[in-house]
């Protein structure tokens, strides 16, 4: 983060769309530069080296996703897709590229606002490298390698460690499941997603005050799950 206000890129060919997001993200104190051409957003996004990134898929010379692999071949800028393609499929693989979110269009002020508010507090948080996590009653000491519930031992398995430390290192974002898999048991089982919902339900049991009603492993239903702190 700068020391000065956080600042926000838009890469939007729709104009009023861009004046739309533009003013919300003013009015909450956030300095904004806007692009509207993919060139000219992958250019921004290297020169101004922006806090955020509010990125449309649909730019009239270039495929978004295309410019997320990019961005991400180079900086871990946060970044939120807004676009007009609804599909599973096209959230999981903006997703899976490295995109933090997704909204669909139409989308409310207040619901955008909540992610970049969410996304600038977990950057924030990434900067002062904490190795503690609290939520709940839950807390993490990841350098000592110790899980309290209310101030007593909580026994997970290894599996379950790993899950829910990489879940708490990205507050706020949607992990797919594909990203999970991944991290957690590694790339020969990419296809185990029933494995993982099996594991994420035993360790909501263990994490959540009411497994059946999570309020902190928090499922993105057909995309993945989101840890919310």
């Amino acid at each position: 983060m700068s020391e000065s206000l956080p600042r926000v890129l838009i890469i939007e060919d729709e104009k009023e769309i861009r004046r739309f997001v533009r003013m919300a993200l003013q009015a909450e104190g956030l300095e904004v530069h806007e692009a509207d051409t993919f060139h000219r957003g992958l250019v921004d996004a290297g020169t101004r080296r922006p806090d955020l990134i509010v990125l449309d898929l649909g730019l009239p010379d270039g495929d978004g996703i295309d410019l997320i692999r990019d961005v991400r071949n180079w900086s871990p800028v946060p970044i939120i897709v807004l676009s007009a393609r609804g599909a599973e499929s096209d959230k999981i693989l903006a997703l899976d590229t490295g995109a933090d979110d997704y909204l669909v269009k139409p989308f409310g002020t207040g619901e955008l606002l909540a992610r970049v508010r969410a996304l600038l507090r977990r950057q924030a948080k990434d900067a002062e490298n904490n190795s503690v996590f609290s939520f709940g009653e839950v807390r993490i000491d990841v350098e000592r390698r110790v899980v309290e519930r209310n101030g007593a031992p909580l026994h997970l398995t290894p599996l379950e460690y790993r899950l829910l430390v990489h879940l708490c290192s990205h507050p706020d974002r949607v992990l797919t499941h594909l990203q999970l898999l991944k991290a957690v048991w590694g790339p020969s089982h990419t296809t185990d997603t029933p494995y993982l919902r099996v594991f994420m339900g035993g360790l909501r049991k263990k994490v959540e005050v009411d497994p059946s009603q999570p309020r902190h492993l928090v499922t993105e239903t057909g995309v993945g799950y989101r840890f919310i702190p």
